[in-house]
């Protein structure tokens, strides 16, 4: 079981490493390293899991790349591989959801309450990970999870503040780097609207500052 995992987040983020789609947007404003964009409408593949930022953003894109890889029905009721997309997204999960078995994905009775904004690092309970689908599907051409613990969202546009920056997107950074957008935010007169997320476009075995990662906020 553990080698099948490790083949398929192999490839997986070995497709990361050719050119393949991002979510498309138009740039609104840029402030090195800062910038507003205005997302277009996407379709995500998302999952809700627990723990802490590094382990629920790995038990994430397991499940989500079982959903890519086959493990789903189409329209015409086969199996069918979905391109990989970039970035792969994490964010804290403030709902209430429904727990699913046998796996523990999605607790059933307690609800976690968020106050905006609050430090992608700091939520240490559950955590919202996705994919952007390809922008050739519909949500009624998208094929669907066989995986109850995945499920698929329509994501309307959106005008996002980012922080882009490089090395490993380990907790304290992220926590840093989020001060920073923050900061940046309300020095340019925005108003933070959603959950800050972390978007992360390499596989793991890219050095360091190579690396492109993301701290994410929907603004008003």
């Amino acid at each position: 079981m553990k080698r099948l995992l490790a083949g398929t987040l192999l490839a997986a983020f070995g497709n990361l490493a050719v050119a393949i789609e991002e979510p498309g947007y138009d740039t609104v404003l840029a402030d090195d390293p800062y910038e507003v964009r205005q997302y277009r409408p996407m379709i995500v593949a998302e999952t809700v899991v627990p723990g802490d930022l590094s382990g629920a953003s790995s038990a994430g894109f397991r499940l989500i790349a079982d959903f890519i890889f086959g493990n789903n029905t189409s329209p015409r009721g086969q199996r069918e591989k979905i391109e990989m997309t970039a970035p792969v997204t994490a964010e804290p999960a403030s709902e209430k959801i429904e727990m699913t078995a046998p796996v523990t994905v999605e607790p059933a009775s307690e609800k976690i309450e968020m106050t905006a904004p609050v430090s992608v690092a700091d939520a240490g309970g559950l955590w919202r990970v996705h994919f952007v689908m390809p922008s050739k599907y519909t949500l009624e051409t998208l094929p669907r999870p066989n995986n109850p613990a995945v499920r698929i969202r329509e994501l309307p546009s959106a005008r996002v503040a980012v922080v882009t920056f490089s090395g490993l997107a380990g907790e304290r950074k992220v926590a840093e780097k989020t001060d920073d957008l923050l900061r940046w935010i309300r020095s340019r007169g925005f108003t933070a609207s959603g959950k800050p997320q972390l978007a992360r476009y390499n596989p793991p075995w890219t050095l360091p500052f190579l690396r492109r990662n993301e701290v994410q906020v929907e603004l008003k």
